[in-house]
């Protein structure tokens, strides 16, 4: 059984060379992240495993990879790229999905992106090189509320992180849960009384917009707002007006509803937004985890 890594940057290359094994089914790498779809069907000839970083896999792209049985998508968000219930109903390939290898990293990020925003660290810095002494006022966060939308790993890992400055922390999850020193609320109390709302939802048809403009106007005015999960959980039309309009004081952004970021999106020209390139999750712990993960599913899945 062959697989093919088909879109591998030159990190996650290096990674994968470095932990196959010398028993392990024949794993090829196309160190080409920039591979188009039309392309895969020639890429994985004779491959029943593609494992994909980023491609997307339309269904009519799907069909025309006739040995194609199985898709290792490097992540938890496979559904921005194809449809895995029509990719298994449609043309028998099961779509298998990573969890948990890059929690840390990615609620480290979120972490990052919330002090910056309450700093306004990326505005000054932006500034002084242009050579404007520009000072801001902060936001204090030691004291402050921070609401967690979804909780997984990842939302773990940032309650944990938030607790440690002294921040009170509010969580809403679709299941119920529970977790020291974190407050479970309905959405509505979590979006009205949190200073800072941070998302930490899978993306699904069922949350698809989940930050819709209704749910925007009900956050606590001047909040701020971190995504590292799916950029299109927002709403983004409705959250630039609410960053232009002050409601949304400042946005910490790493994932957007189109990546890579178009250069003439509004959010570029907004001050008050720190724009990170979907990188909450690029570590080394992360990568080697990630890798590990994918290649572990291409030897259960070789073995039967």
């Amino acid at each position: 059984m062959r697989a093919v890594f088909v879109d591998a940057n030159e990190t996650l290359a290096a990674v994968a060379r470095r932990l196959l094994r010398p028993d392990d089914p024949p794993f090829a790498i196309h160190a080409d992240p920039g591979i188009a779809p039309q392309d895969l069907p020639g890429l994985l000839s004779g491959a029943e495993i593609a494992v994909i970083d980023h491609t997307a896999l339309p269904r009519a792209v799907a069909r025309a990879c006739g040995g194609l049985r199985h898709v290792v998508f490097l992540g938890t968000g496979a559904r921005s790229y194809m449809d895995p219930e029509a990719l298994a109903a449609e043309c028998g390939i099961t779509v298998h999905t990573i969890k948990g290898y890059g929690d840390t990293a990615v609620a480290e990020c979120a972490f990052a992106l919330m002090w910056a925003a309450a700093r306004g660290l990326p505005e000054m810095d932006r500034a002084m090189r242009a050579g404007t002494w520009l000072r801001r006022e902060a936001v204090q966060l030691t004291g402050k509320t921070v609401g967690l939308v979804g909780f997984g790993g990842i939302a773990a890992e940032m309650a944990r992180l938030c607790r440690g400055i002294g921040m009170r922390v509010l969580a809403w999850n679709r299941t119920p849960k529970a977790h020291p020193d974190v407050t479970f609320v309905p959405l509505e109390r979590l979006l009205a009384e949190s200073d800072v709302v941070s998302l930490h939802l899978l993306l699904t048809d069922e949350t698809r917009g989940f930050l819709s403009a209704a749910r925007i106007a009900a956050m606590k005015p001047g909040v701020l707002l971190i995504n590292t999960a799916r950029g299109a959980l927002i709403d983004e039309a409705a959250l630039v007006e609410a960053l232009r309009s002050g409601r949304v004081a400042q946005a910490g952004l790493d994932v957007f509803t189109v990546e890579p970021l178009p250069a003439d999106h509004p959010l570029v020209s907004l001050p008050t937004v720190t724009l990170s390139a979907h990188s909450a999750f690029r570590t080394p712990e992360a990568s080697d985890n990630l890798i590990g993960a994918a290649l572990d599913h291409c030897r259960r899945i070789a073995a039967g």
